[in-house]
């Protein structure tokens, strides 16, 4: 009976461990997917939010070099 309950322990911790590998991993496939949906969208959302910066930082250093010219013919 004590053979019984200490292969039982021994085979407890690698059985538990499979099992949270196993659901772990059917939970990140579905959200894999989902993921690969919303990302899309997400990189067309930064690659507008790129430009938009980019044309603000070009108009700013615009500003900032009419403004250099015009404080160095005083």
């Amino acid at each position: 009976m004590e053979g019984i309950a200490i292969g039982l322990a021994a085979l407890a911790c690698p059985v538990g461990m499979g099992l949270m590998m196993w659901f772990m991993g059917k939970g990140m496939r579905g959200r894999s997917a989902e993921q690969r949906e919303s990302a899309s969208g997400s990189v067309d959302d930064l690659r507008e939010e790129h430009e938009r910066l980019g044309a603000e930082i070009e108009k700013l250093e615009r500003e900032q070099h009419s403004g250099d010219e015009e404080f160095s013919r005083r």
